[in-house]
């Protein structure tokens, strides 16, 4: 059974993805045309969610913690792939970049 240290990577990945995904919904609450973001602002809520709980499972060594990362996996990228079509918000690059990396390395650790 894979523990704590076997997953730290996709922890730590998990972990700063939920962070700039808080980040990034936080930021695009206060743009301009807030019903523009509404879609970016959803998934990076979800993003965020299932990221905390991926890494809180993963760190528990849960058997469950490869089925949570195959579905971290795919909000990861559905976040990243809106994020990065507001191609006019730094925020939003940011978070597109992480949600994509973060998708790696869950998927990696699912594989």
């Amino acid at each position: 059974m894979k523990n704590y240290h076997s997953f730290q990577s996709c922890i730590e990945a998990c972990l700063k993805c939920a962070a700039i995904c808080n980040h990034c919904a936080s930021s695009c609450t206060k743009e301009e045309d807030v019903n523009m973001m509404a879609n970016c602002i959803q998934l990076d809520m979800e993003c965020a969610a299932i990221c905390y709980s991926a890494a809180q499972l993963m760190s528990l060594g849960s058997e469950k913690a490869i089925d949570i990362c195959r579905l971290c996996a795919d909000i990861c990228e559905a976040c990243g792939n809106e994020c990065a079509q507001h191609t006019h918000h730094r925020h939003c690059q940011e978070c597109a970049e992480i949600c994509h990396f973060c998708a790696q390395e869950c998927r990696s650790m699912a594989a």
